[in-house]
């Protein structure tokens, strides 16, 4: 039996621009009919003091600490006024953060949880009891801590991760590209991609002779989603300028998809950041919704 989706973590780190993750927030939570469960970090005003160098006063470090305190007020002000309205606007039913799943029924329902910067570590305990999490994209983050949230969840919550695009996108899911190189990765991404391929209207599993390793090949994808009632094709992509990465987005392009499943980093993070890799050119360059396991 499949695992339905009903909790899903929404970490609200910036406040600049939440059209597009609350726009694919609404639509999963009203497919799923599932609930929000939006939370606000803060940042932690005690970090400006280990940027202090030397011949900066203990007054100094305080008046940056208290700046930083009040900045971080402010952002987590803006961010729970734009949740309200969206709570609002939308009609959905608020309930309380520590009153999660007492009441069944009553269609989707939201909460929203600030913590204070120290709690970082939090979150992602609270991904590990989330059937998916999803969160803003990095291309326009501001919030230096926005890449920090993303790669901790991706780590260490054992589920799945979902990107939203730089725009809102009209559609989500509707049809969906499976990046398959045959990892334990890009199994994980498969099976978590499954509640959005029941209902697509076409499914297409991308692969790459440079991508592949050893394992299960893109034909047994195909007949593996046939078990499950699904129907998909199967696309061999090309590098661009030797980036397997843009070839991949390349394929979800010319697919028509707006959504893309891979899993993410089966070589180390180190290694991708410093030779540069898939996981990393789809990070900072893609356009449509993407979930990635690791």
């Amino acid at each position: 039996m499949l695992i339905e989706i009903k909790n899903i973590l929404l970490p609200l780190t910036g406040a600049d621009d939440l059209d597009s993750v609350m726009s694919v927030a609404l639509d999963f939570a009203r497919r799923f009919d599932a609930h929000l469960s939006a939370v606000v970090v803060g940042s932690d005003p005690t970090e400006v003091a280990t940027l202090a160098g030397e011949g900066i006063s203990a007054g100094m470090v305080t008046e940056m600490i208290d700046a930083a305190a009040t900045e971080a007020h402010r952002r987590a002000i803006r961010i729970r006024h734009s949740f309200d309205s969206f709570v609002h606007n939308n009609g959905l039913r608020r309930v309380e953060a520590s009153k999660i799943g007492m009441s069944i029924g009553g269609g989707v329902s939201a909460s929203l949880e600030v913590l204070d910067g120290t709690e970082h570590d939090a979150l992602t305990w609270r991904s590990r009891l989330a059937d998916m999490t999803l969160v803003p994209n990095l291309i326009s983050a501001t919030d230096p801590r926005a890449s920090e949230t993303l790669h901790a969840i991706l780590f260490d919550s054992g589920r799945p991760l979902v990107i939203a695009p730089p725009i809102a996108p009209k559609t989500v899911g509707s049809r969906i590209a499976i990046a398959w190189n045959g990892t334990p990765e890009s199994s994980l991404a498969l099976r978590c991609i499954l509640p959005w391929a029941h209902t697509a209207e076409g499914v297409q599993v991308l692969t790459c002779q440079e991508y592949q390793r050893r394992g299960p090949t893109g034909d047994d994808v195909v007949r593996y989603l046939r078990l499950h009632g699904i129907s998909a094709t199967t696309r061999a992509c090309d590098p661009i300028n030797k980036d397997v990465g843009a070839g991949l987005l390349k394929g979800a392009e010319d697919f028509g998809a707006d959504m893309l499943s891979m899993g993410a980093y089966s070589h180390s993070r180190l290694r991708q950041m410093i030779l540069g890799g898939v996981t990393r050119h789809i990070l900072e360059n893609m356009k449509l919704t993407v979930l990635m396991s690791r």
